[in-house]
């Protein structure tokens, strides 16, 4: 079976939906020009985590004390030394490029990224931020007046926006119900969707880890709820690849959205949308262009001429995570995240939002009663002007929220990270209080 063939357009090797049909055991994965060969050794001497795997895969200034990975991520120096290698070589004869090679490299590389998120390739398309993979299913989704679109209040806050202008769209109504912090348990959760949410609603839509406050929800119960009675579900796992041993096939979503470039490491500009085969033909893409009509995968993969180095690089970052090993590396973020997490609370003498099994590589913890007792009502500026003291005074990195008027932080932990850096965080808000009489 050859690998160049025309379907669309007039790209030499557009027979993507073929591609990616092909058995593993019968597939011929095109020669990548570029490969990180320290990730194919069998002799693996891989860094200790903390600062000497910082030093050696990451680009963060030693200066910073940066807990904020779950913000924007932090990409693995070595693929985007990969990703500034396929520019150059793109720009050596762009023409043999996008016609002849780059379709091919997006389906292995596809092919590959569903290998580890254990879903056929068939099923998922590679995008540039779960932005445009939610905008996507929600435009797709037929509404009318009358019709319920369900959430909860710890929705991302970008998404309840699409949700509201699509329903502002079409008549619908959003309902979102309230989460109580703090949270008690997945029961709590559980039971919040299955009293409210009612049949013939027409999405729902989940994060897997709210942003805001980070806990892992009891997705996988959740989507069986929704399957009950008949509601599409929509997961917002924007944080789920590679702070999760992430299963799509176990899962069984209707649709279901990550990133690559938050906890997976990738270069910016890499996210997976995934939607039920029967949902295919019924989520057609934003934009249009020559692969329409051409099949599902065929329909997304090529969105007009654009950068797509961040995609290929995404091999030398499944490399990386098979080279160190997905469970030493989950299990390192888990254990320093309830490490660090348990030093604030014990030191602060404060809680965290929800128990410490729900969190995974993130978790929110309160911040000491003495930055509640001011008096009034805290809320979105109580909360950023203690992140920009940190920020501007100790130069830590770290998102402060305000949850039902108690004010939080949120830290990340990440294969860098090490416990002296929360405890860096810790003396510092002690400093802020002891120096300063009110926010």
């Amino acid at each position: 079976m050859t690998t160049v063939k025309r379907d669309f357009g007039s790209f030499h090797s557009s027979n993507v939906q073929e591609l990616l049909s092909i058995d593993d055991n019968e597939y011929n994965s095109p020669d990548l020009p570029f490969r990180c060969e320290q990730f194919d050794s069998k002799q693996k001497e891989c860094p200790k985590f903390g600062k000497e795997i910082r030093k050696s895969h990451f680009l963060l200034e030693d200066e910073t004390v940066f807990l904020n990975h779950g913000a924007f991520g932090g990409v693995l120096k070595d693929a985007l030394d990969i990703a500034q290698k396929y520019q150059r070589w793109t720009e050596r004869q762009p023409l043999r490029f996008y016609d002849r090679e780059l379709l091919p490299h997006l389906v292995y590389v596809t092919r590959r990224i569903a290998k580890f998120i254990n879903s056929d390739p068939k099923d998922i398309i590679l995008v540039e931020n779960a932005t445009t993979a939610l905008n996507t299913v929600i435009q797709n989704i037929p509404l009318n007046t009358g019709d319920v679109v369900f959430t909860l209040s710890i929705t991302y806050g970008a998404v309840k926006k699409m949700l509201k202008w699509r329903c502002e769209q079409t008549g619908a109504q959003l309902v979102a119900i309230n989460v109580d912090f703090p949270v008690l348990g997945n029961k709590q959760i559980i039971q919040y969707v299955d009293e409210h949410l009612k049949p013939g609603t027409k999405l729902a839509v989940f994060d897997h880890i709210p942003s805001n406050t980070p806990f892992i929800m009891p997705i996988k119960e959740i989507i069986q709820i929704c399957k009950s009675r008949k509601v599409p579900v929509l997961i917002d796992g924007a944080h789920a690849l590679g702070s999760l041993p992430l299963d799509i096939t176990s899962l069984d979503p209707d649709y279901y959205v990550t990133n690559a470039h938050k906890w997976f490491c990738s270069p910016k500009g890499v996210a997976v949308m995934y939607v039920r085969k029967e949902l295919q033909p019924l989520t057609r893409p934003l934009i249009i262009s020559h692969g329409f009509g051409s099949g599902f995968n065929s329909e997304y993969i090529w969105t007009g001429l654009h950068d797509y180095s961040s995609f290929l690089a995404v091999h030398t970052v499944i490399d990386f995570w098979n080279y160190i090993g997905r469970d030493n590396i989950l299990e390192y973020m888990y254990q320093l995240c309830k490490q660090a997490g348990k030093m604030l609370c014990d030191s602060w003498k404060t809680n965290l939002a929800a128990p410490v099994d729900m969190f995974g590589s993130m978790c929110l913890v309160q911040l000491p009663e003495a930055l509640h007792n001011e008096g009034g009502t805290l809320d979105y500026s109580s909360a950023e002007k203690i992140q920009n003291i940190l920020f501007h005074n100790y130069n830590i990195e770290v998102p402060i929220k305000c949850v039902q008027n108690k004010l939080y932080v949120r830290i990340s932990c990440h294969i860098y990270n090490e416990l002296s850096e929360y405890e860096k965080l810790r003396d510092a808000i002690l400093d802020f209080i002891n120096s300063h009489d009110q926010l």
